[in-house]
C-alpha cells in the first residue's frame, strides 16, 4: 500500500482544498495570490506611507505656473518643543509644517525626507474626492448634492440604494455593508487595497441599511462616488483633480495616484494620492479661503461653506469628506487619512498644521480624534504662543 507521511498528507488536503474553492470562488483564489504576492513584494502586511513604490500609479504633472509658498519672516527661528520632538520620534513624523497667514512659519522633515518627497495620504483623499463632486455640480455635470445614484448607476434603483444620494457616499452615510477594518488582511478592505479589481468589488456590494440617517466611515463610498463621477465626466479622476485644481493651485511638484492594477487604471480615490507636505496643504488653503485661490474662484463658497458643516446632529465630527472639531475654543476642520496624515485647519487663526509620518496614537485610533492629533495642535500653538 502507498503511503504518506503527515506533513505530505496535510499538503494534499491544501491543494486539493485550494482547488475546489477556486472552482466555487475564483475572485476569492485570485486576491490571495495577489495578496500573498504583495507581502513577497513589500516585507510586511500593513500598509505604509511608502507603497506608492509598490504599486501601479498615475502620475499627476506638476503645475504648468508653480506657485512656492511664501516663507515667513520667522521661517524656523522658534525652535520645536522637547514634546514635539518626543511625538517625532514615537510616531514616525517625516513632515511636520505650520503654515501662518499663507507663509511656511516652520518647517521640518525627518528620515529622510524633504519637501519634495512623497508620501501617502491616504484617507485625505476623501476631502480631494469631494472638492472634485463639487466642482463636478458647479460644471453642471450633477443637478446638486442630491442626485440620486440610480440616475447614473442602474443596480441602485432598487430598495434602499433608491435613495442613495452622491451627498450620501461624501458624507458617510451610505447604508453599504462594508467592514472598516486596517488589519483583517483577508477583509474587504484589504482586498480594496490589495486586489485588482477594485471598482468591480465596490459596485458588488449591496445597500442594507436606509442611507442618508446616520455617519459610519466607510471607504467605499469614496470610491462609490468617484466611480459616479468618471462615468458622467467621461474623464479620469486624476484628470480632473489636475485641471481642476492641482495645476491652478501651482502645485510644485507632481503627484501619484495609485490604482488598482496597470489594466484596469482605477484610482484607489478613498486613498493613495500620494504628494508631499507643501502641495497637500494647498486643499487646506482652497477650503479655507472658501473656494477661492487667489483671483480664481475654484469651487463655489455655498459648497464649500456645506461641507464644512456637520451634516448629522449625533456626528459632528465630520461634514462632507472633512473632519470637524475645536480646540481650546477655537474652531478646526482636517483632512485627515490613516497612520496619522493630517492637513489642520483653523480659519479663525488663517492656521494651518500639517502632519505626514509612519503611525499614529494606536490606542486612540477609533476614538473621533486620536491623542497625537490633539498635541500636535498643541504644541504648535505653544510654539506660536496662541
Amino acid at each position: 500500500m502507498w503511503k504518506t507521511s503527515k506533513l505530505e498528507f496535510q499538503i494534499f488536503i491544501f491543494f486539493i482544498t485550494v482547488f475546489s474553492l477556486s472552482q466555487i470562488f475564483r475572485s476569492d483564489v485570485i486576491y490571495l495570490y495577489e495578496l500573498v504576492s504583495t507581502i513577497v513584494k513589500i516585507q510586511r502586511t500593513e500598509a505604509d506611507i511608502t507603497d506608492y513604490k509598490y504599486f501601479d500609479n498615475i502620475e499627476i504633472p506638476e503645475s504648468t505656473n508653480p506657485q512656492p509658498w511664501h516663507l515667513h519672516e520667522k521661517y524656523n527661528r522658534i525652535p520645536t518643543t522637547k514634546t514635539l520632538d518626543s511625538l517625532h520620534d514615537n510616531y514616525g513624523t517625516v513632515a511636520f509644517l505650520i503654515i501662518s497667514k499663507d507663509s511656511i512659519w516652520h518647517e521640518s522633515y525627518y528620515k529622510g525626507y524633504n519637501e519634495k518627497s512623497y508620501s501617502n495620504s491616504f484617507s485625505m483623499s476623501k476631502s480631494i474626492v469631494t472638492a472634485i463632486m463639487g466642482k463636478a455640480i458647479e460644471k453642471g455635470f450633477f443637478e446638486s448634492i442630491n442626485d440620486r445614484v440610480g440616475k447614473y448607476i442602474e443596480n441602485y434603483n432598487e430598495g434602499y440604494a433608491s435613495n442613495l444620494t452622491i451627498g450620501d457616499l461624501s458624507s458617510m452615510s451610505s447604508g453599504m455593508k462594508w467592514t472598516e477594518n486596517y488589519t483583517n488582511i483577508f477583509g474587504v478592505t484589504a482586498r480594496a487595497y490589495v486586489g485588482s479589481g477594485l471598482n468591480k468589488l465596490i459596485l458588488s456590494r449591496p445597500i442594507i441599511k436606509e442611507p442618508g440617517l446616520a455617519f459610519e466611515y466607510l471607504s467605499s463610498d469614496t470610491q462609490l462616488l468617484s466611480i459616479i463621477i468618471e462615468k458622467v465626466t467621461k474623464r479620469k479622476i486624476s484628470d480632473l483633480v489636475y485641471d481642476w485644481f492641482w495645476n491652478p493651485m501651482g502645485a510644485e511638484n507632481k503627484a501619484l495616484w495609485q490604482v488598482d492594477n496597470i489594466e484596469t487604471n482605477n484610482e484607489k480615490a478613498y486613498c493613495c494620492f500620494n504628494s508631499n507636505a507643501r502641495d497637500f496643504a494647498r486643499f487646506g488653503k482652497l477650503f479655507k479661503d472658501h473656494g477661492n485661490w487667489g483671483e480664481l474662484n475654484l469651487l463655489d463658497s455655498s459648497f464649500v461653506k456645506k461641507i464644512l458643516k456637520p451634516r448629522f446632529d449625533k456626528s459632528p465630527e465630520y461634514g462632507y469628506g472633512l473632519w470637524l472639531g475645536e480646540y481650546n475654543d477655537k474652531q478646526f476642520f482636517s483632512m485627515r487619512g490613516h497612520l496619522g496624515q493630517y492637513v489642520i485647519v483653523f480659519p479663525m487663526q488663517n492656521l494651518m498644521i500639517v502632519r505626514l509620518g509612519q503611525k499614529h496614537d494606536k490606542k486612540t485610533e477609533n476614538e473621533k480624534f486620536s491623542i497625537d492629533f490633539y498635541q500636535y495642535i498643541s504644541e504648535a500653538f505653544k510654539m506660536l504662543e496662541i
